[in-house]
């Protein structure tokens, strides 16, 4: 259970990181600062979680990041990033 917790938190934070960086190249103020709240969240669940990691425990945080980057890229992308006509 535990590893999903790090994997579920791990791809939070990088996805809200990946939209933070989106958000703050276009202008999104609002969603800029709501990204914020998420990704504090998910990194004090990150901070308890990981200081007794087992392998197993470690490649569960390790690979919460490469999935939260990419979904966080094409759900910005299908939302507050469609290009204004």
């Amino acid at each position: 259970m535990i590893e999903l917790a790090l994997f579920a938190s791990t791809f939070i934070v990088v996805f809200a990181l990946g939209l933070q960086s989106l958000n703050v190249n276009g202008g999104h103020y609002v969603a800029a600062f709501i990204t914020s709240f998420v990704i504090g969240g998910s990194q004090l669940a990150l901070y308890k979680l990981v200081p007794d990691a087992n392998l197993l425990q470690i490649v569960a945080y390790m690979t919460g990041g490469p999935f939260g980057i990419v979904a966080s890229m094409w759900a910005h992308r299908r939302t507050i990033g469609k290009p204004r006509r």
